[in-house]
């Protein structure tokens, strides 16, 4: 099993960026998929999740109206489109696949900084 991110990256305050975590090695459309965050010294948080059944979004409040999830089953990869992006951004984010099982991916920077 592998959850790959990518498309992090270093970004002005008010930009954007795309990550994109791509699946192999389970059956990506039976699972829900998810995107976390961790900043130094907090915890890690859920910022967006996206079921397997009806795609149902869900998002943290903090990123609501900002961040959009998708998946792409014929791709097995999920996305996250991040716009207007501030300061408090700054995280290395975690795409989870969650269902039968739970898999993490490594992790990508997100750095939103002037």
């Amino acid at each position: 099993v592998q959850l790959v991110e990518s498309g992090g990256g270093l970004v002005q305050p008010g930009g954007s960026l795309r990550l994109s975590c791509a699946a192999s090695g389970f059956t990506f459309s039976s699972y829900g998929m998810s995107w976390y965050r961790q900043a130094p010294g907090k915890e890690r948080e859920a910022v967006a999740l996206i079921t397997s059944v009806g795609g149902i979004r869900t998002y943290a409040d903090s990123v609501k109206g900002r961040f959009t999830i998708s998946r792409d089953n014929a791709k097995n990869t999920v996305y996250l489109q991040m716009n207007s992006l501030k300061p408090e951004d700054t995280a290395v984010y975690y795409c989870k696949a969650y269902g039968p099982n739970e898999y993490w991916g490594q992790g990508t920077q997100v750095t939103v900084s002037s």
